[in-house]
């Protein structure tokens, strides 16, 4: 990592006491317009050995009508799938504010060669991909030979151009604030755009907790350089609690500023069904609504 004087992580003491709090304040966030917000702010995602490219499809069309169903909502952020369906949804989407996004570099393991990962994240940009989200390779980061972590970020960075990069941490198998931290600074040293917690393929994902560590390491990095970095929790994100618990934390560490889509993201494929039914709740239905 450069040499900059970072604070380094907070205490696990500190990290306890903030996410219990953030979990009692969480529902002072809970009213119409945060929700809308928080729907605008995900990445619909669909990311399963089964996927086809008529459910991809079908899924890209619920977001071309989105607006006509619920036309005074924003849409989501962006379609997430795996590399070799993009241009499904390239071929199917007719909305220039939905961004399509692609999973690369050999995800989820990111367990290859880095030409081939390289390979990859091109194609999917050169398919169409506005975004490519990227895993480290966690081995070698748990070695600590944190050059090559960023030598590949680097490198799958100059690979993509303009495209926006977001960096997964797999913050679940990092296990440690420290190493969550490190992870992070690492990553947007490195060229991140974003940084994601998880893939949502391993038995921990995104955590209230890692979140925190996630949203001080990027505090600390506009400190030091002035550039803002995304923050995308990603992974067994399915309630309107999970995602205003998220919002809540982002809120409050890095300010209003990060709460737009451009610096703030969730990855989830049943979270937008969630966010629309309690919305509706604001105006006296009580449905539960499956529109994607």
């Amino acid at each position: 990592m450069k040499d900059r004087n970072y604070p380094g992580a907070p205490s696990e003491k500190e990290i306890a006491e903030k996410v219990k709090q953030y979990k009692q304040q969480m529902h002072e966030n809970n009213n119409k317009e945060t929700l809308m917000q928080l729907l605008n702010c995900v990445d619909l995602t669909s990311l399963n050995v089964s996927d086809t490219e008529s459910k991809i499809a079908e899924m890209t069309e619920k977001v071309n009508d989105f607006n006509n169903h619920f036309p005074n909502y924003k849409n989501v952020a962006a379609i997430c799938v795996y590399p070799a369906l993009v241009p499904t949804v390239l071929d199917c989407l007719e909305l220039e504010d939905v961004d399509i996004a692609a999973v690369g570099a050999c995800f989820p393991a990111s367990q290859s060669f880095l030409s081939v990962k390289t390979v990859e994240c091109e194609m999917a940009v050169e398919k169409g991909a506005d975004e490519i989200d990227i895993v480290i390779s966690v081995g070698k980061f748990l070695e600590e030979d944190y050059q090559t972590v960023s030598d590949e970020i680097l490198t799958i960075r100059h690979a993509i151009g303009d495209a926006f990069l977001k960096v997964i941490l797999e913050t679940g198998e990092l296990k440690t604030p420290d190493n969550i931290y490190i992870a992070s600074i690492l990553a947007m040293e490195s060229g991140a755009d974003f940084i994601k917690t998880s893939t949502g393929k391993t038995a921990v994902s995104a955590t209230p907790e890692a979140v925190y560590v996630m949203c001080c390491a990027i505090r600390d990095y506009y400190k030091q350089t002035g550039e803002m970095v995304g923050l995308k929790p990603a992974g067994g994100i399915s309630t309107t609690d999970d995602a205003l618990l998220y919002y809540t934390i982002v809120k409050d560490v890095l300010g209003e500023e990060w709460l737009s889509n451009d610096f703030f993201r969730l990855g989830a494929s049943r979270l937008a069904n969630a966010l629309l039914t309690d919305i509706s709740k604001f105006d006296g239905k009580n449905e539960t609504i499956k529109y994607f």
